[in-house]
């Protein structure tokens, strides 16, 4: 009786999962401006900058915190910068945006610092189908840094895969 072998364990296929990318809920926080208007309307520059110097800003300690107004109010940008400016010296990072924008920043981000050394000239599928939702964006993203290194790109599983990408075989 032979062995049973695994081929795709021998396949040399590497599979990278971007659900390992995600930003987890414990590693944010959200720092809405809305608390800080007048009848949730209007920013008034003084009680701003002074409601701004009472806030305790250890929840946000090492944390990626997005800055944003869930209520429809004109709000200058400088409000922004200076809220961004109180929270910066404490976070992780300062992000514009809801949160769930702040996890699709944080998640490009992290996708853009891949070093892609590691896949140069090897066959990568991306995961497909897993259990935490990645935006459509981050697939593009990932696309986009792998595909000028690797051998051959691929999504789904190793057992069943889709072709992305496949480097051209140069003929001498």
């Amino acid at each position: 009786m032979e062995p049973i072998v695994n081929k795709v364990a021998e396949s040399g296929i590497i599979t990278l999962d971007l659900a390992e990318f995600v930003l987890k809920d414990e590693a944010t926080a959200a720092f809405d401006l809305k608390p800080f208007l007048f009848r949730e309307m209007i920013l008034r520059e003084k009680d701003y900058r002074t409601a701004l110097q009472t806030v305790d800003w250890s929840p946000y300690a090492n944390k990626h915190v997005s800055l944003y107004c869930s209520v429809d109010a004109i709000i200058p940008v400088w409000a922004y910068m200076l809220a961004a400016s109180y929270l910066q010296p404490h976070a992780a990072s300062v992000n514009f945006g809801t949160p769930e924008e702040l996890k699709k920043q944080v998640l490009i981000q992290r996708i853009a610092d891949i070093d892609v050394t590691e896949y140069a000239d090897k066959r990568v599928v991306i995961k497909g189908c897993g259990e935490t939702p990645i935006p459509d964006m981050a697939y593009v993203a990932i696309t986009s840094k792998l595909r000028p290194v690797v051998k051959s790109l691929m999504y789904g599983e190793p057992c069943s895969t889709v072709p992305v990408y496949k480097k051209p075989l140069v003929k001498n």
